[in-house]
């Protein structure tokens, strides 16, 4: 479990009832923000404190893991509208009865802060470049400690978390809506257009490209066409048309480690190393084939593989090198 700090400001009305966090990937001119890559190492279970108004008001438990997902509709020109493809992790919040300031605590809280990624300033007021930090356990101690036995009890699980949504739900309607685009775009042949929705399930004409260039699953070394499935390494609801049916784009994996691959669990190096996430579950990945301990390559990429998984390891991966400096 890890504590995690989430200063929402004006998106305190929508993630609270909502029952999410959602960031955009990047800072408006494009460069990596530490404190929206956090969202890659948010893990179920972990918990987080929502900050608004100058108060701790809610207390989350992490339901999913951050996987992408378009801008809340409910944002509209609100927050960092900026990105309209974010990360996004479900939450179950509770409101609390007895919502404590921080800035009345420094005293005991000041020591404390971390000196890297502080979600306050020494003197107890926030700091708005901050969205999600994580905070280390004797901090986030001592701010149980303040709220009392309702941070207790809500970390417990002693109180219920109702509404939670389904997990990736954002995704799936996501995808959802970028097949019907695909299927309403009378400017695209009919039989190209049931190829692009094909490739969404690894099958059809991109399963074909893919195999022109591989033989068998990365990780298990499978080579049935029918266990297989074609994986984009950009993924079909990132990708172009034309990058959803290149064969550069993909490589043969088995449903398991589609769904590690996918999800951004898993990831490859150039040189074939895989990549393993912090927050995948080693012992159900050591049931789909992937031992999280043990150093694996799976062998050389083609220079277009490479350029795709580059997206993948910056945009899907759940990993921030950010935490690795904490």
């Amino acid at each position: 479990m890890r504590y995690w700090w989430v200063n929402q400001k004006q998106t305190y009305r929508h993630e609270i009832p909502g029952r999410y966090l959602w960031s955009p990937k990047r800072k408006a001119n494009g460069q990596a923000n530490a404190f929206y890559d956090f969202m890659r190492e948010v893990a179920p279970g972990d918990v987080v404190l929502s900050f608004a108004d100058t108060r701790i008001k809610a207390i989350g438990i992490a339901r999913s893991n951050a996987y992408e997902a378009p801008k809340p509709l409910e944002f509209g020109q609100t927050g960092a509208y900026w990105d309209q493809i974010g990360w996004r992790v479900d939450v179950g919040f509770i409101e609390l009865r007895r919502p404590i300031r921080p800035s009345e605590y420094m005293d005991a809280l000041a020591p404390l802060l971390p000196s890297k990624y502080a979600p306050l300033r020494s003197i107890g007021t926030g700091l708005q470049s901050v969205y999600l930090t994580r905070l280390p356990e004797a901090l986030a101690a001592a701010l149980i400690d303040l709220i009392g036995v309702e941070a207790r009890d809500i970390i417990r699980g002693n109180l219920l978390l109702e509404g939670v949504t389904a997990p990736a739900i954002g995704l799936l309607e996501w995808e959802e809506h970028e097949m019907q685009e695909v299927r309403n775009d009378t400017h695209i042949p009919e039989t190209e257009r049931e190829a692009i929705v094909l490739a969404r399930r690894g099958q059809g004409t991109f399963k074909a490209n893919v195999m022109r260039i591989e033989r068998a699953c990365r990780i298990t070394g499978v080579t049935r066409e029918e266990h297989l499935r074609a994986s984009h390494c950009k993924p079909w609801r990132d990708s172009s048309n034309e990058e959803r049916l290149d064969g550069e784009n993909g490589l043969l994996l088995t449903p398991n480690a589609d769904h590690l691959f996918d999800r951004g669990f898993i990831g490859f190096e150039d040189n074939g190393d895989v990549l393993v996430s912090p927050v995948a579950h080693a012992a159900s990945l050591s049931k789909m084939g992937v031992q999280a301990t043990l150093a694996l390559n799976v062998g050389r990429f083609s220079e277009g593989q490479r350029r795709y998984l580059r997206f993948h390891r910056e945009s899907v991966l759940l990993r921030s090198k950010y935490l690795e400096e904490t």
